[in-house]
């Protein structure tokens, strides 16, 4: 059921030492003083005063912000209504939605990010006039320094809106109201250019402040400019990496980041000025592996805490692309791999999950596969977002279409005060992820090997993936082996390989057991069969668009030896037309 055997006959993995994090709470004390550094020095009396120089004079750029705009949620803000989350507040004018609490931390977030700004600036003149009096209702409540609003968390998207939309906004406001909106701009991103370094966030903040600068006029734009854009070309060479990819290895961070700086060159266009050659160097790349990463449906692969996101914001990123741009098979940092048939497209995860500061989005799922056929995304990963810190279970081993061993995860996320101190980070033994790539005129093959398990179990996950070309199917091959100088404590342990399924993916298993129906939204229909001892249709939930899902999932149970190879086989096969059965 699989492909040819490689020619090189030697295992991807030998035995690694296992490194275990270093002393967390020596590092959770160096958190907790930085913490209460900033909390003591940004509070202190008169800290908001030192913002405020040079004085402001008014707009010079209008940057673009490329996402697309729902309507509906600007007609709904403008009513007064706020939905983030899966959270609703009403607070229909002349209230405002800052001196009441909000439903939960999620959607404080994204109010203080200001991400209705966008959608309602798209209500045209009286959306205008509203986003006016929430702004500056917003100033008048939090426009001295608090941890919460002026907080690393909310503050780089908030002067990113606000960038975007300040000067229709001062298109809709009064001489001093348009004084009052460049000064409010001004202080946010000369406090966004003091907060500490932060190479998980480098990016995403000096390029928010960047636009502010390019979006402000006279002396107080150029000063910001002055300070954010050396910043920026510095965290640009370490955040994306040669490929394109992010280094959290995120396939949406890289599709935001790359929104972002598209939003800043047109800045800068608008102002008469090149953009730097980093900037213009890690559009081409993050452009390149956009490429990759999108799949037939028109959305994201869905890996290390990135959504699918929507297909109309995926292609508002590619929209400067050239339609003839070659697709990458392969990305060598990222360590994704793409293979296509003539439907069939998968991509594997053959990297190991970010560690150290990028590791924020982080989930332990080696080898997880995504596979969409035609425009059906038909086996995902249940995703998981940093909008929903507190789902950490989206993060385990067992929410992706991989592998797991004695119902554990590779990595666990870290708990309760330490969690709370040193952020959503995942902690266990460090592990080991290659591949082999192998290319013909009418197949393509994969094979992916993890040794996350063996410290634990003494077994390394082997997965092989090949596609097919003619036939358009994909065989495929897991296998657990012991990996040399192993000495498990155990003889024999379950394992269970799990492939989510989309939502809108039907699913029927068949009298054989041993063969599952899956059908999309196109009808079309793909035979998903497998070896395996055991195959269940259980329940499922996916992270998508912010909300979870129900769903099911395919699994394969049996049980592996510690001291001999196990294997299970399984095959993803056109059905027919629609509306057959075999």
């Amino acid at each position: 059921m699989t492909g040819p055997a490689s020619e090189d006959e030697k295992p991807l993995l030998g035995r690694s030492p296992v490194r275990w994090p270093r002393m967390l709470w020596l590092q959770a004390l160096g958190k907790l003083a930085a913490r209460q550094g900033m909390i003591e020095g940004f509070g202190a009396p008169g800290y908001t005063m030192t913002l405020s120089w040079p004085r402001t004079e008014g707009f010079a750029a209008g940057a673009r912000d490329f996402r697309p705009v729902d309507p509906g949620v600007g007609r709904a803000a403008l009513g007064g209504r706020f939905v983030f989350a899966g959270a609703m507040m009403d607070a229909p004018k002349p209230a405002d939605p800052w001196n009441r609490p909000s439903p939960n931390r999620a959607f404080a977030i994204e109010l203080h990010r200001f991400a209705w700004l966008p959608h309602l600036m798209a209500a045209g003149e009286a959306g205008a006039r509203e986003a006016l009096r929430l702004t500056l209702a917003w100033r008048d409540v939090f426009g001295r320094w608090s941890p919460f609003a002026w907080g690393r968390e909310v503050m780089a998207r908030r002067v990113y809106n606000l960038a975007c939309a300040a000067r229709r906004l001062a298109g809709a406001a009064t001489e001093a109201e348009q004084l009052l909106l460049a000064d409010l701009l001004a202080r946010q991103a000369r406090h966004l250019l003091r907060l500490p370094d932060d190479r998980a966030w480098a990016a995403e903040h000096n390029t928010a402040a960047a636009a502010a600068g390019a979006a402000l006029a006279g002396r107080a734009g150029d000063r910001i400019m002055a300070r954010a854009m050396p910043r920026l070309r510095r965290a640009l060479e370490k955040t994306v990496s040669p490929d394109g990819c992010h280094a959290s290895r995120s396939p949406e961070a890289s599709m935001e980041l790359l929104l972002d700086l598209l939003t800043l060159d047109d800045a800068l266009m608008q102002r008469g000025e090149v953009a730097p050659v980093e900037i213009t160097r890690a559009i081409d790349r993050l452009t390149q592996a956009m490429r990759l990463l999108t799949l037939g449906d028109g959305r994201l692969a869905c890996f290390q805490g990135g959504e699918a996101s929507t297909a109309a914001r995926t292609a508002a990123a590619r929209a400067h692309d050239d339609a003839d741009g070659v697709i990458p098979n392969t990305l060598p940092d990222g360590r994704y791999q793409r293979l296509q048939g003539q439907l069939l497209q998968v991509i594997a995860d053959g990297g190991a999950p970010a560690r150290g500061p990028y590791a924020i989005t982080a989930c332990a799922q080696p080898l997880a596969v995504e596979i969409v056929c035609g425009k059906d995304r038909l086996i995902t990963n249940a995703g998981w977002s940093e909008r929903e810190p507190e789902r950490q279970g989206f993060r385990l081993t067992a929410a992706g279409s991989t592998v797991t061993l004695g119902e554990t995860s590779v990595l666990e996320p870290l708990q309760g005060r330490m969690s709370r101190i040193l952020g959503p980070r995942l902690e266990g033994p460090v592990f080991r992820v290659e591949s082999r790539r192998h290319d013909a005129d009418d197949a393509q093959w994969v094979e992916l090997a993890h040794d996350g398990w063996v410290s634990r179990f003494g077994l390394a996950h082997e997965r092989r993936l090949f596609v097919d070309v003619r036939a358009d199917e994909l065989r495929a091959e897991d296998q657990l082996a012991p990996a040399p100088g192993a000495h498990p404590r155990v003889l024999a342990v379950p394992y269970a390989a799990r492939f989510h399924l989309h939502p809108g993916v039907q699913v029927s298993q068949a009298r054989d057991r041993k063969s599952v129906l899956l059908r999309g939204p196109s009808g079309r229909g793909w035979w998903f069969r497998s070896d395996a001892a055991e195959v269940a249709i259980e329940p499922s939930v996916c992270f998508e668009n912010g909300l979870s899902r129900k769903t099911a999932q395919i699994v394969l149970r049996g049980v592996a030896r510690t001291d001999a190879v196990t294997r299970v086989r399984w095959k993803l096969a056109p059905a027919g037309a629609p509306g057959e059965g075999g």
